[in-house]
């Protein structure tokens, strides 16, 4: 399973009202092994991201925002991409937030190696079901 890392940026913008992780529109962007993302980069523009000419929808499912006895879990749905032609190698799966104003980051996973699809192949981002994306406790 991939690597979970979080923006530094994303806890300040949780306490100042940018996240609304029950309702805003997480989605995905793919950078290369060359253009990783780093812990201190802040929005989607901060980000070299491969071409999606060739990729279905990269929005996310939110399955249950809500927090037990003073900790909040966010839990995804998983996603898959399908390709519909050659895609561009990745590395990183980013998450952002689409609804922000300047499309704030979250957190991305690492898959610690090169991911290549092909015309009809696909890619399952396997959230975590049970554990959920992130807590904050």
């Amino acid at each position: 399973m991939a690597t979970f890392n979080k923006f530094n940026c994303f806890v300040e913008d949780v306490a100042e009202k940018k996240h609304n992780l029950g309702s805003d529109t997480l989605t995905v962007a793919l950078c290369a092994a060359a253009n990783a993302p780093t812990a201190s980069n802040t929005v989607l523009a901060n980000l070299t991201q491969i071409s999606y000419t060739n990729l279905s929808t990269r929005a996310i499912t939110t399955s249950t925002s809500a927090q037990t006895s003073g900790t909040y879990k966010l839990v995804l749905t998983d996603l898959v991409l399908t390709a519909s032609g050659a895609v561009s190698t990745f590395r990183y799966v980013v998450i952002y937030n689409d609804t922000a104003t300047n499309d704030e980051l979250i957190g991305w996973l690492d898959y610690g190696s090169d991911v290549t699809l092909a015309n009809g192949e696909t890619f399952t981002i396997d959230f975590d079901g049970t554990n959920g994306l992130l807590t904050i406790a």
